[in-house]
């Protein structure tokens, strides 16, 4: 058999991964940097350290525990980040999207794990967003146990980047929380969120970049900062406020408020026969849900399907727990207030989440 010729053009370095487009000291220094900021996400039962093939963690002393896990990732907003080079905050909203989802059945974050693909390693900008996902994670109590770092040169651009994670937490099972304790007469309490969250960002990028021009570093009069600022606030997360609540007050379950909606995502925590009757005159959106709509001309019932409306976590109260549970979420610095009841559904009524009324100035 004749052996390969090499082509007459063929250059003459030395092959190497580093040739390639991977470079394995770029991804050893991003560790360096990044390393003392896991560090301080960190809980009593974490076994081990970093640099490990597997994060270790001591579940702990439990009556019958159940492990609750989520997965997710943030969206287009890593276009709007991407566009500012601005990493430092992308990883508090990949926390709050996961973690504010597992408290949703009362269980307590316990840790999280990130993955982070990038067309090339620069070690600043890696370690600008281990910082942010360190943070989220100091945030929501719980720690950072470990993650991936993935070079993919010639899959995605040099600049681009996605991030995803996985986060665990655990409830005892007696203390779930869930559909199965939401009874009539019970409270919906909202709390507001930051902003637009993690959520909507490609119809807000549509409306505001795309047809209506604008620049990231345009200051906003409305917005009172520039739109990039306002695109970049980071998703608040209320793992620890829920618990705290569900800890002193009989909590029914919560409602995290993402993707669908306010209404779109009460269906999912409401039982059969019983309907969530929340009220528009209670809350005004905030300024961005305001500016997106008027520029877009986007029609309210779009608007209400994709964006939270500033209000990213509710929860489901028993009715003489009402003002308790506002008083601690006030004494912890959320904005809230009551949306609405559960009450019984009408004959031939199939919805289980209603939304009425008119929102006030909007």
């Amino acid at each position: 058999m004749s052996r390969p010729t090499t082509p007459p053009n063929a250059p003459h370095a030395p092959v190497s991964y580093e040739a390639a487009g991977v470079s394995i000291e770029a991804g050893d220094r991003a560790v360096e940097l990044f390393a003392p900021l896991a560090q301080r996400a960190s809980r009593p039962e974490v076994r081990g350290g970093l640099g490990g093939f597997a994060g270790l963690f001591a579940l702990g002393k439990y009556r019958e525990p159940l492990l609750a896990a989520g997965s997710d990732g943030v969206g287009t907003k890593l276009a709007v980040a991407q566009a500012m080079d601005i990493h430092d905050t992308i990883g508090i909203d990949l926390v709050a999207m996961c973690v504010d989802d597992l408290v949703v059945c009362g269980a307590e974050p316990l840790f999280l794990q990130d993955y982070i693909a990038i067309g090339k390693v620069y070690p600043e900008k890696v370690a600008g967003i281990v910082s942010g996902i360190a943070e989220g994670c100091v945030q929501a109590g719980c720690a950072l146990l470990g993650g991936e770092t993935a070079e993919h040169p010639g899959v995605m651009g040099a600049d681009d980047y996605d991030v995803s994670a996985t986060a665990v937490g655990v409830v005892e099972a007696d203390e779930l929380l869930g559909p199965h304790r939401v009874g009539e007469g019970d409270v919906i309490i909202a709390m507001a969120s930051s902003g637009l969250h993690s959520n909507g960002y490609s119809l807000a990028r549509h409306v505001l970049l795309e047809r209506a021009g604008l620049a990231l570093d345009a200051h906003v009069d409305e917005l009172g900062r520039t739109l990039g600022e306002e695109l970049l606030v980071p998703t608040r997360i209320y793992a620890l406020d829920c618990l705290a609540l569900a800890a002193e007050c009989s909590v029914r379950t919560f409602c995290h408020v993402t993707g669908g909606g306010l209404v779109g995502n009460m269906e999912r925590i409401i039982p059969e026969g019983k309907v969530a009757q929340m009220h528009r005159s209670t809350w005004t959106p905030g300024p961005i849900f305001s500016y997106i709509k008027a520029i877009g001309e986007v029609p309210q019932e779009e608007m209400e399907k994709t964006f939270n409306m500033g209000i990213g976590m509710v929860a489901v109260v028993a009715p003489e727990d009402r003002d308790r549970a506002l008083a601690i979420l006030a004494a912890r610095h959320i904005e809230s207030w009551v949306l609405g009841e559960v009450r019984a559904a009408g004959e031939g009524e199939h919805a289980r989440a209603a939304l009425g009324g008119s929102y006030p100035q909007w």
